[in-house]
């Protein structure tokens, strides 16, 4: 692997970098790591050490075939590169997460961060997961809906939108799209696409959307910015900027030494970075800085907004008793599904969903069509289904053969609608019809191969 003569005299001349070493652990393996869902947690795998700087996160001692386990379907973890797991500790460090919080993951696709932002957060709090490009929101909404929580909504907007929202967000995660040489060693092919050019479209994009986003974050707000960069242009310059042109200070963090970290400041403010190299940390190449705003912009008030929900029917409210436990959750329609979220942030859902282009609301439970209620996909992960709901529990074969939408039998299965389970974790609904099995996996996220 040939790393860009750019990149390397950057790392010594400004970070003393050993390059002899830098350059080496690019020929290593790529550590594999997890982090369990605290609602369900769970994996079938050996676990080695434990990731120092976030909570219920592990190392594995080789990659096994995620694939072909019903857990990782199941929601009970989520495969997330060490380094980035780090947005844990700054948060932790600059929130108090038993307060209510309304979070912005602002560049959320696929969803590591998003998931881990969501398991931090209390009941009463919010997450909104945005993802700008179009083709990254399914897999972002699909990891949101398997992860479980009761908090979190995912939208499909620009971030000039945001201006729709002004002081709203106590929390804002910008992981920033940047030219990538952090991965290298994990996607070789980022080299191919690295150049100084790209660097510098890339700090013009941060810029850009830094800048349209700030004015949705409150006073004493805390903003997170992060890349997997390398480059100074995308990090320390970055926040430079930032200190310059928005009332912004920085955070320093608190870290351990033996964790291998490199703290950074920035040339002109001093600004606190946190920097991640693969030969002194057991992870790939990541930087994160934090910041408080000092005082917000005078804004005008929203007056254009809309609401897209309606409250659900009195037949619709008697089939969600029979399905759900509906304490503290207020339901309703949402073009055809009838969804819900907790009573302490209808508020701000509806400001949400007035503002942005929703592509799913904190949960979703279905439609009732006739007198049938069918179940939406999203809800057989969530912990509020009635212990009423019939449960079918299966060994791994018949889950995969689940999950691949192939033909199954289950010789006890009762009639109508049910879950399917993997050890007492819920894969995805079913419906027994007498002489065969529907199922409803939804066809978008079946096993495609056959992996061995």
């Amino acid at each position: 692997m040939k790393i860009p003569e750019q990149i390397i005299n950057q790392l010594k001349e400004n970070f003393n970098t050993d390059i002899s070493e830098f350059e080496a652990s690019h020929t290593q393996t790529v550590p594999v790591s997890v982090r369990l869902n605290p609602l369900k947690p769970a994996c079938g795998f050996e676990f080695g050490e434990s990731v120092p700087w976030t909570s219920n996160a592990f190392y594995l001692p080789e990659r096994p075939i995620f694939t072909n386990d019903p857990l990782f379907h199941a929601g009970c973890y989520y495969v997330q590169e060490a380094s980035s797991m780090f947005v844990e500790l700054a948060f932790t460090q600059t929130v108090d997460t038993s307060k209510k919080l309304i979070v912005l993951d602002a560049c959320a696709a696929p969803g590591g961060k998003s998931t881990l932002l969501a398991s931090l957060l209390n009941e009463k709090s919010l997450l909104v997961s945005n993802e700008v490009i179009s083709t990254r929101v399914p897999v972002l909404t699909h990891n949101m809906a398997k992860w479980g929580s009761l908090n979190s909504m995912v939208t499909n907007s620009d971030p000039k939108d945001f201006s729709r929202l002004p002081n709203f967000f106590d929390v804002m995660v910008v992981d920033a799209p940047c030219s990538g040489s952090g991965l290298f060693r994990k996607q070789e092919d980022a080299i191919e696409h690295w150049s100084e050019e790209n660097v510098n479209h890339c700090n013009l994009r941060q810029q850009r959307i830094l800048a349209d986003l700030l004015p949705a974050l409150k006073e004493d707000g805390v903003l997170i910015y992060s890349t997997c960069s390398y480059s100074m242009e995308e990090n320390e310059n970055m926040c430079d900027y930032l200190c310059e042109h928005f009332p912004l200070e920085s955070i320093q963090l608190k870290t351990q030494a033996e964790w291998g970290i490199t703290e950074t400041h920035s040339t002109k403010h001093k600004a606190h970075g946190y920097r991640f190299f693969p030969h002194l940390t057991q992870g790939e190449g990541f930087f994160l800085a934090c910041f408080k705003k000092k005082s917000i912009e005078e804004v005008n008030p929203n007056r254009n907004q809309h609401k897209l929900f309606k409250k659900i029917s009195a037949d619709e409210n008697d089939s969600l008793k029979k399905l759900i436990n509906t304490d503290n959750l207020d339901f309703v329609t949402f073009y055809d599904d009838i969804c819900g979220f907790n009573k302490s942030v209808t508020y701000e859902v509806n400001k949400v969903t007035s503002a942005l282009k929703i592509k799913k609301l904190p949960f979703h439970i279905g439609q009732l069509k006739g007198k049938d209620f069918v179940p939406h996909p999203y809800l057989a992960y969530q912990n509020i289904i009635s212990n009423a709901v019939i449960k079918s529990d299966v060994d791994a074969s018949t889950a995969l053969q689940y999950l691949r939408k192939q033909p199954f039998t289950l010789p006890d299965s009762s009639n109508g609608f049910s879950l399917l389970t993997y050890k007492n974790f819920n894969l995805g609904w079913m419906k027994n019809l007498g002489n065969r099995i529907n199922n409803y996996y939804p066809a978008d996220w079946r096993i495609l191969k056959e992996i061995f």
